[in-house]
């Protein structure tokens, strides 16, 4: 699969489509895949919530539904998961696939579902860990149980979806777990959302000296009131560091921009870095403990006579 050592990654900025039928949505999907395919991609990242046009396909009494549109989604999941790993198979590449909300059968509780697959037909899933305001408060999606990292024949993988990037703590678990490059699944409705986790996803590659990946979603889709406009850029991320970019910046791309952004990396690249970089933030983790656990409070109010 990779014979230089050499890994392509691509992330992408992709739109909602209204889909008039399953087979619409196939060959949509055959597309993205194949673009990827063409640019030389190992491993293709999808979107948070890029599953969502699924619910196009139940109309618009259904895709304007918040809450209705779930259990239709999860319907079409055995089909979904079959069409992505049939994709990574035949194509030889890692997917991460866009995430959908998911509910198991004859269960209440919904999460937010990034699926992985694998060119050896092996695919397993993360589940968002932690919900944004909207998610708990409006739209009713629970946090996953587990953090999951993922050996693959292209490194080690984690996938902390949108949110769980501004979390240190989450992707720190997946990378003392063995996570060489962590997957950031997004969609933000705002700028400063965007930034929030594109800022989280740069914060993640310094402290952990690893890659991250940001895969928005980007565009309008006004039959969903979940993901009605999305802003972004997919951009590739690494430790401003030896070895790496000076701002950190392996691949960006321009907002709001439909299309795939590709960089380049070695996970040689990220072994040096963490062995003898300038700084050693992925070693000096572990300096933290026991400091942090009480701090001391000093009281500087009261006047000094």
């Amino acid at each position: 699969m990779i014979s230089s050592g050499k890994i392509t990654i691509a992330a992408a900025a992709y739109p909602l489509s209204w889909l008039e039928s399953w087979e619409s949505y196939t060959a949509k999907a055959e597309t993205w895949v194949a673009k990827a395919v063409d640019k030389g991609a190992h491993l293709a990242v999808f979107p948070e919530y890029g599953g969502m046009e699924l619910a196009s396909l139940y109309g618009k009494k259904v895709s304007t539904n918040l809450h209705g549109s779930i259990d239709a989604i999860s319907a079409r999941y055995g089909n979904f998961t079959n069409l992505w790993s049939n994709l990574a198979v035949r194509h030889g590449l890692v997917i991460c696939a866009p995430s959908l909300p998911f509910r198991e059968p004859g269960q209440s509780r919904i999460v937010n579902r990034a699926g992985l697959f694998l060119p050896n037909g092996q695919h397993d899933f993360q589940d968002k860990l932690i919900m944004t305001r909207f998610e708990r408060e409006e739209w009713g999606i629970s946090g996953g149980p587990v953090v999951k990292v993922f050996d693959t024949e292209i490194g080690t993988l984690g996938i902390p979806i949108c949110y769980d990037s501004e979390f240190p703590l989450v992707a720190r678990a997946m990378v003392n777990a063995g996570a060489e490059i962590l997957l950031v699944p997004s969609v933000t409705e705002t700028i400063r959302g965007y930034h929030r986790v594109r800022i989280g996803a740069m914060a993640r590659a310094l402290e952990n000296q690893c890659i991250s990946v940001q895969a928005p979603l980007v565009g309008e889709a006004h039959w969903s009131p979940a993901t009605d406009v999305s802003i972004g850029a997919a951009g590739i991320y690494g430790p401003p560091d030896i070895g790496f970019p000076e701002d950190g910046i392996i691949a960006i791309g321009a907002l709001n921009q439909p299309g795939w952004v590709c960089g380049e990396i070695t996970l040689e690249q990220i072994r040096a870095v963490r062995a003898n970089g300038t700084v050693l933030n992925h070693q000096h983790w572990k300096d933290q403990d026991g400091r942090l656990a009480q701090p001391i409070r000093i009281d500087m109010t009261a006047r000094s006579h």
